[in-house]
């Protein structure tokens, strides 16, 4: 304790300031690894809760006394704990569902609940049961599922109904087979809904189309991964770009087309007609005096005969007609474009490099008929494909970001505690290998003759400091002289070479060299020895 006091008492107010700021940052960081290093490892237990399920959680995480972190909307706990914790708050029933079911109805008496009161809340719990069977999906965070019917009583049995399905999902975007299984879902637990009247919409992405109603942007998007999943076995992974235009009609046409053609006819009736007349007519004699009589006999007179007949044939001849309706709803395709660009192939120019070429027109035409064929080319409808091969521009120097490495994902007190350990890994090497080094430096060093003469006694060294004696000096001067055993080295001149700075092999030079050097402890260690001469006395 002693010798530190003195090195500090002999250091200057710099550099004692400086050692305390050295001191005091050293402190400062060891004490830092320290507390990163006893924190414990945090692992994410629930993310994406509403404020009053993450104030569940946490309630259920303080009864049990694990410690716990909050950032954002994430619930971070300790990494060993986790895997119990969440059992247990599991068997608490947390994080509670945010739908409620059918237990809407428990709470419910007979008295004083109308009829519409338990239709409001009979659906409500509907609601929840439908979405707590949406939430299984493994991609869906949240859902809620709006009914909308017709409640009105009566003896109709035709119900327009209607329903919308609303999810958050976990990045994981909805397909149009879920999508069709949600409206099947829906429909079959509401009485007289049909499926086609059920909208599910995803809240990051908008309404999810089935399979049988897709929209316009995802027939174009399946259609495009047709054609390039046609092209990357020939050219390449990433050698080809297509790019698709779908017109769509957006209204409902009804066409109604009526035409006659003259010169063809169709026989529909024919009429014939028959008619047959005959006629007779006898007339009486003249009337007399004689005709009065009653047996007077009548006189003959005149009698004409007549006979008629008439044939008469019609036949009705219709113009042939014909009559198209047609009828196109929204949806049906109008126009359909297709650009493909394909990247050139390597070769090898005059001067040896590397270069893309275009390819050959014969390759293109191939591949123009193989992208027809899959997006269904219809000339008669004005469709157009453009096949062309063009170079690539190669990547910029900068290049690609690069994937994150092993140090990326490793924790802040992982970090911390690999840190620390290599602190006191090295600590502990350059304590136990500079003994080493040293001794082996001293070994190394060239062999130089320290030895002195034998120290003189303490009563020698007494008048030697006095300053009538001409201090240490004279002292040196006069018994450290050259004698047959200690002869003085003369330097040897070499012509044009200058003399090595080395040690002097003489020892008295080499001790007045480390007492003017070290003047202080110099004076130190003769004061030590003048106050042990006196205390002796």
């Amino acid at each position: 304790m002693q010798k530190l006091q003195d090195y500090w008492t002999e250091r200057s107010s710099q550099q004692q300031v400086i050692l305390g700021a050295a001191f005091l940052g050293a402190f400062l960081v060891v004490a830092l690894f320290a507390w990163l290093a006893s924190r414990p490892s945090m692992a994410l237990i629930y993310g994406g809760l509403d404020s009053a399920q993450a104030g569940e959680v946490i309630a259920g995480i303080e009864r049990v006394g694990v410690p716990y972190e909050v950032r954002g909307d994430a619930i971070w706990v300790a990494a060993d704990q986790r895997d119990r914790l969440r059992m247990d708050l599991a068997a608490q029933g947390l994080p509670a569902a945010s739908s409620t079911g059918y237990e809407l109805l428990d709470g419910m008496s007979g008295f004083g609940t109308t009829s519409q009161m338990f239709d409001a809340a009979y659906w409500r719990a509907k609601e929840g049961e439908l979405a707590r069977t949406i939430l299984a999906l493994p991609n869906v965070q949240t859902a809620r599922v709006h009914l909308a019917l017709d409640t009105g009583r009566g003896y109709r049995r035709d119900r327009n109904g209607s329903a919308s399905v609303t999810l958050t999902t976990n990045g994981q975007p909805i397909s149009r087979d879920q999508a069709a299984s949600l409206k099947y879902l829906v429909s079959s637990g509401v009485p007289g809904l049909q499926p086609d009247r059920v909208t599910v919409i995803d809240s990051q992405r908008g309404i999810v189309a089935s399979t049988e109603d897709q929209t316009g942007a995802d027939r174009a998007a399946e259609m495009k991964r047709n054609v390039e999943r046609i092209l990357e076995p020939h050219v390449g992974v990433g050698n080809a770009i297509v790019e698709l235009n779908l017109d769509l009609m957006t209204e409902t046409e009804l066409l109604t087309e009526q035409r006659f053609d003259p010169d063809q006819r169709a026989l529909i009736s024919t009429v014939t007609e028959e008619t047959t007349d005959e006629s007779n007519s006898t007339g009486t004699g003249a009337v007399t005096a004689a005709s009065n009589l009653p047996d007077a006999e009548e006189q003959p007179g005149d009698s004409s005969q007549s006979a008629r007949a008439e044939n008469r044939s019609q036949a009705n001849y219709e113009v042939s007609r014909t009559t198209r309706e047609v009828q196109r709803q929204p949806g049906a395709t109008r126009r359909l474009t297709v650009a493909v660009l394909v990247n050139g192939v390597p070769q090898v120019d005059a001067e040896g490099q590397t270069v893309l070429a275009p390819r050959a027109d014969a390759e293109l035409e191939t591949l123009r008929d193989l992208v027809a064929s899959a997006v269904g080319f219809d000339a008669a409808r004005g469709d157009l494909i453009t096949v062309k091969s063009l170079p690539f521009a190669s990547l910029g120097e900068d290049g690609t970001l690069a994937a994150p490495g092993f140090m990326d994902r490793l924790a802040l007190n992982d970090l911390a505690r690999i840190a620390l350990i290599g602190i006191f890994a090295l600590a502990i090497i350059w304590a136990v290998l500079r003994p080493i080094l040293r001794n082996r430096s001293g070994a190394a060093a060239p062999m130089l003759d320290d030895s002195l003469p034998p120290m003189p006694q303490m009563a020698m060294m007494a008048p030697m400091m006095s300053p009538m004696s001409g201090g240490l000096d004279g002292f040196i001067n006069e018994d450290f002289a050259a004698s047959p055993e200690h002869p003085r080295i003369a330097p040897i001149d070499f012509p044009g070479v200058e003399p090595l700075a080395l040690p002097s092999a003489d020892p008295v030079a080499r001790l007045k060299a480390m007492m003017k050097e070290r003047h202080e402890e110099s004076v130190k260690i003769l004061s030590g020895w003048i106050d042990n001469k006196e205390s002796v006395n």
